[in-house]
């Protein structure tokens, strides 16, 4: 039952967060395409790991520690609009699965082409 509890929990921190960043007015946070991909909190609620990937990979870094200076200000944005006991600590994580989805797709496709050479050559 405490599972379903903290899954809808980390749905809500992800949907807050999410808006709650585009209003940044940090430019590390402001220039770069942030999506966070899965929340994890804990089951005490102290601590949230939040996985955020980037578009523009150079970037990532610098958008990262805009996000981790700017966590003060997200705590309490969230803590108002969750309205919980505690309010999770945000933890950042750089997540790369969007990035490795990408690149095990273009190799498949890399792959698909040279089958369908092959065959035509037969």
């Amino acid at each position: 039952m405490a599972s379903n509890r903290i899954g809808r929990i980390n749905e809500e921190i992800q949907k807050e967060l999410s808006s709650l960043i585009r209003n940044l007015k940090d430019p590390r946070v402001q220039d770069t395409m942030i999506s966070i991909t899965h929340v994890e909190a804990t089951p005490d609620l102290r601590y949230a790991k939040i996985f955020v990937s980037f578009l523009q990979e150079e970037r990532a870094a610098d958008a990262l520690k805009g996000l981790k200076s700017a966590g003060g200000y997200l705590r309490r944005e969230l803590g108002r609009s969750l309205q919980l006991r505690y309010t999770p600590e945000l933890v950042w994580e750089a997540d790369d699965s969007i990035t490795y989805g990408a690149k095990m797709l273009k190799l498949i496709n890399s792959l698909e082409v040279k089958n369908d050479e092959e065959s035509d050559e037969s």
